[in-house]
């Protein structure tokens, strides 16, 4: 098949996927179609299987490439059937290297959904009073006028997790305070990108921002579990 033919298989579950997306998945080395003698791209059903297995696993566990990247390697080292053809379920390891966490929603992209505030509350758990603090304090926000995306959902389902403990949202300030720290920082590192008009820089800028999310996540776990050692005796 021809890389277009590919983008018309995959955007029947996959409608946010492009050409450059395609491009930047190849030069990451997660796919090798073969080449005409014109240079031309040719893929493989296995091809598309594998492209399948990278975006399935983006998509529903957020894992970052250099972990699909690994398990695509194992698998071509073990020589076993090709990932996107057995249908493996997608599990993210724990502590050694993978992206934990994920398990209160699984949106396929933050954007494509759209809440509204009684459907918010309903789904994540919270109460309409907790809304209001976590909004005022400005742990969650809403884009105009009044719709609430998937990362919204995370949050105010994390929030209701919390409050079980006991945590109230205005234990949640540091949250917001020490996200914001780490928006700037990496900003930084993906605004060049982000600005070229290429489209395949901009592909990456949006696959680098993906990276730098599951390592914060991971570091920031990591050092909690540290940090309350002492707490448990270990």
């Amino acid at each position: 098949m021809s890389i277009g033919e590919v983008l018309g298989q995959l955007r029947v579950d996959f409608p946010d996927t492009t050409i450059s997306k395609l491009r930047f998945l190849e030069a990451e080395g997660l796919v090798e179609p073969q080449r005409t003698a014109a240079g031309y791209r040719k893929y493989s059903w296995d091809d598309v299987a594998r492209l399948r297995f990278v975006l399935t696993a983006q998509r529903d566990k957020y894992l970052p490439l250099r972990v699909i990247r690994e398990q695509l390697a194992q698998w071509d080292s073990s020589g076993d059937e090709q990932p996107g053809r057995s249908r493996p379920a997608l599990v993210a390891v724990g502590p050694d290297g993978a992206v934990p966490g994920r398990e209160l929603a699984e949106p396929a992209e933050s954007s494509q959904v759209r809440l509204g505030r009684v459907d918010l509350v309903a789904r994540s758990g919270i109460d309409e009073s907790t809304l209001v603090e976590l909004e005022r304090l400005g742990v969650l926000v809403s884009d105009p006028p009044g719709w609430y995306d998937a990362d919204a959902l995370i949050i105010a389902s994390a929030v209701a997790g919390l409050a079980s403990y006991g945590l109230e949202p205005r234990h949640l300030r540091g949250y917001r305070t020490a996200a914001d720290r780490e928006v700037g920082l990496f900003a930084q590192l993906v605004a060049p990108l982000a600005r070229q008009s290429d489209p395949a820089a901009r592909a990456r800028a949006a696959e680098t921002a993906r990276e730098l999310v599951a390592l914060s996540e991971q570091l920031h776990a990591a050092l909690v579990r540290v940090g309350l050692r002492s707490t448990l005796g270990r």
